[in-house]
């Protein structure tokens, strides 16, 4: 899975790196295709049925599901949500990332880059609680404390991590949200998908007219971020960051603990 884990974070980079004014999502589907082709992946978004694209991109209002499409043309100031996963050798990576296009009017970009740092952030504190704690509820749990702690923003409870291996979804669910009841054990060789959404208003959603894009009621802007995590005998390894999630877990205390080859 490390391998899944790092061409999916190669396909993000190489669409965060074309992320500009007047490219369309189409282009950017193209782009992460391509970059997980050359890296001898292939793209698990195309084999979930009725889904013909490799990524998913969603502008401002728009939390998930969003289909590319080449009348989607990206504009400065823009929150755009990227989410995109690569299968190897049967194995299966996931994740999402969430960029302000540059050159919008100050005030409301930094509005928006705000909502994409704290989903950002509440994903880190939640697998931080991966890392230190007993049961899956404890990541659904700091992650919502972490975004109340910020202000007032709405978390999706319609819409949830997953484990993750074989196949793109998999049982346990993984909320971001704290749960009433007993959750499923944090235990070596458990491998799940983290993805907060979190919008810059109401948590309340719709389904658009083309059955795949998710949409806030209240036209709210929004952000999603994912990282695949695979807990082990040593401890966590982000298998979707580069450096495992060092360098952002550092700072919460957490240390990652490299696979063993």
């Amino acid at each position: 899975m490390r391998r899944a884990g790092l061409i999916t974070a190669a396909a993000l980079q190489a669409v965060r790196e074309a992320i500009k004014p007047g490219i369309s999502t189409l282009e950017l589907d193209a782009i992460a295709e391509q970059t997980i082709i050359s890296l001898g992946g292939k793209s698990n978004f195309k084999l979930v049925p009725g889904y013909f694209h490799t990524i998913c991109a969603s502008i401002n209002d728009e939390v998930v599901h969003g289909i590319p499409s080449a009348d989607r043309i990206l504009q400065a100031g823009d929150i755009v949500s990227i989410d995109a996963g690569a299968i190897i050798d049967g194995w299966n990576g996931d994740s999402a990332i969430t960029v302000v296009v540059p050159g919008g009017e100050h005030k409301i970009s930094a509005a928006r880059e705000r909502v994409s740092r704290v989903t950002e952030m509440s994903l880190w504190h939640g697998i931080a609680a991966l890392a230190k704690g007993k049961r899956l509820n404890d990541v659904g749990t700091a992650i919502e404390k972490y975004v109340n702690s910020q202000g007032k923003f709405g978390i999706l409870e319609q819409y949830v991590g997953h484990g993750i291996g074989r196949s793109m979804h998999e049982d346990p669910p993984v909320f971001n949200y704290a749960v009433h009841g007993s959750t499923p054990k944090i235990v070596p060789g458990l491998v799940v998908a983290i993805e907060p959404m979190v919008t810059a208003g109401s948590e309340r959603t719709k389904v658009l007219a083309d059955d795949w894009t998710v949409s806030t009621i209240d036209k709210s802007d929004s952000s999603h971020w994912e990282h695949t995590v695979a807990v082990h005998s040593g401890g966590i390894w982000v298998l979707t960051a580069v450096d495992g999630g060092a360098s952002m877990l550092a700072p919460l205390g957490i240390t990652v603990a490299p696979l063993g080859d």
